[in-house]
This record gives structure tokens, sequence and C-alpha cells, in this order.
């Protein structure tokens, strides 16, 4: 039976992580050990790595071992989805809240609700009040 060809270089995956992250073949020596020009030769498709290899690198990238293989969503998923990654529980959960809770506002309400959220994370300093002369 022919091998099939994979549909994913998994050496351009690795390198477009790696970068994205500011992230330089040295840095990821030191964190998994394995040596820079293995990772070279597998950022440029001559070598294949185990997946117990391809854990270590994710690990050093602090990503998960699913994130180098595509599947099928769109660039806006996966734009989405690593938001959603850098965000924590409490912060997905508030979110989910807000969704719930925002459904039934028109979009008038909707724009309040944006305005007061803005006003409290970014709040103007408070201008003393004027002095009224003493007669």
């Amino acid at each position: 039976m022919p091998k099939e060809k994979p549909k994913v270089n998994i050496g351009t995956v690795i390198r477009t992580y790696r970068t994205d992250r500011g992230l330089s073949q040295g840095d990821i020596e030191r964190r998994t050990g394995l040596l820079r020009c293995y990772l070279s030769r597998v950022e440029n498709g001559h070598t294949v790595p185990s997946l117990e290899t391809l854990a270590k690198i994710a690990e050093a990238m602090e990503i998960t071992l699913a994130d180098f293989f595509p599947t099928g969503h769109t660039q806006q998923d996966l734009a989405r989805q690593r938001m959603l990654g850098e965000m924590s529980q409490d912060e997905i959960r508030f979110l989910g809240e807000i969704k719930r809770y925002s459904s039934g506002l028109s979009d008038g309400d909707k724009k309040l609700v944006l305005e007061l959220i803005r006003k409290m994370a970014f709040p103007q300093p408070r201008r003393p009040a004027p002095r009224r002369p003493i007669y």
C-alpha cells in the first residue's frame, strides 16, 4: 500500500508557532534539550519528529500537541480559538454570562453597556471641585 504524502508540513507549522511567539531555535533547544541543528532539519522538512518529540516542542512553546494539526477551521475560527486559549477560565465564564444576559438587549442598550464597561476599565481622573471664594 503506497504511503500518502502528509497534507501538513509539520516543520512549517512548528516554525510558524515558534516565530509567532518570538522564540528562536536556541530558545526551544534550551527548553527541550533538542539540538538546534535537529530543530532546523525538522523545520526545513528534512526530518519528521516523533510524537514524543513533538510533545516536547509543544510544551516548550506552551501550546497543545493538537495545535500542530489543522482541523479544517477557517482563519477566523483559529484566531478565535487562539484568543480563547489566552483567556483564563474566569474570563471565559464571565464572557459567557454577558452573552447569556445580553441576548435580549436592544442595540442601544448593548452600546450603553459597552460604554459603561469602557468607563469602568479606564476611569477618568477626578478633577478637584472648584474652590469657592470665601467672603
